[in-house]
């Protein structure tokens, strides 16, 4: 039997899910016969198109608007998603934003919508699916290679995902006792439309201090976030998995 195979059926709500990573992350959970729900923020179209390439006849997948930093849009796409399939047995983290400032060009209007939506964003959905997550569900969070060696000008970003690290080990402790794993992955740069430029700027450089010798794709991260969900990795929780290639 597949490590993965426990995972037909399962429905999985994935944030961000409807391009780069988050996109692989949903195909993945549905080319395994999961139920997918893809909540998205702004591309209606790529969230709609992706949501009816993964439904079949079963329509076993659905999109869904929402912003992960408005309490209003968490509480939709929960309730949606609940509605449509009953249950959220796994929930993944993946929505982030990460704009690059330098220190002294910084200001609120910068620094609140990183934290807003890479921080509290990843409460608000845990907050809200837990209701609806029964013993033995899985939390699978988002952080980055970068809370463990920040770049200069990432430093905002950096320190959001680091606390998404810590925010991480903390709720498997509240969730142990329900058998509810919680865990995060922390990649490096990853092939999408998002790292077009800094591949197009560093993708050599990059290429050449990472030990694998190669740019990271998104399948590479979806295969982790499966294996996180299935009944293998039971034994895991509290822990954040870097998946740069070797770099860090």
């Amino acid at each position: 039997m597949s490590p993965t195979s426990s995972l037909k059926g399962k429905v999985v709500l994935v944030t961000g899910g409807s391009r780069g990573i988050g996109a692989a992350i949903s195909r993945r959970f549905a080319s395994l016969e999961s139920c997918v729900s893809i909540v998205y923020r702004a591309d209606e179209t790529a969230a709609a198109q992706l949501s009816r390439d993964l439904a079949g006849p079963d329509g076993r997948c659905i999109a869904v608007r929402g912003d992960v930093a408005q309490p209003d849009d968490v509480a939709v796409a929960v309730a949606v998603t609940v509605e449509r399939f009953g249950a959220i047995d796994v929930l993944v983290n993946c929505a982030a934003i990460g704009p690059y400032r330098p220190l002294g060009q910084m200001d609120a209007a910068f620094i609140r919508p990183i934290l807003e939506t890479n921080v509290m964003g990843t409460v608000l959905m845990i907050e809200a699916a837990l209701p609806h997550i029964s013993n033995g569900g899985r939390i699978i969070n988002f952080a980055s290679a970068l809370a463990f060696r920040p770049i200069p000008t990432s430093s905002i970003y950096s320190a959001s995902k680091a606390a998404v690290v810590t925010l991480t080990h903390a709720f498997s402790k509240e969730l142990g006792s329900r058998e509810i794993t919680v865990n995060a992955i922390a990649p490096g740069v990853i092939e999408t439309d998002m790292t077009s430029n800094i591949l197009a700027e560093r993708g050599t450089q990059i290429q050449a201090m990472t030990p694998l010798n190669r740019i990271g794709q998104p399948d590479d991260i979806a295969g982790i976030v499966s294996f996180l969900a299935s009944t293998e990795a039971g034994w895991i929780t509290g822990r954040t998995i870097i998946a740069d290639g070797g770099v860090t």
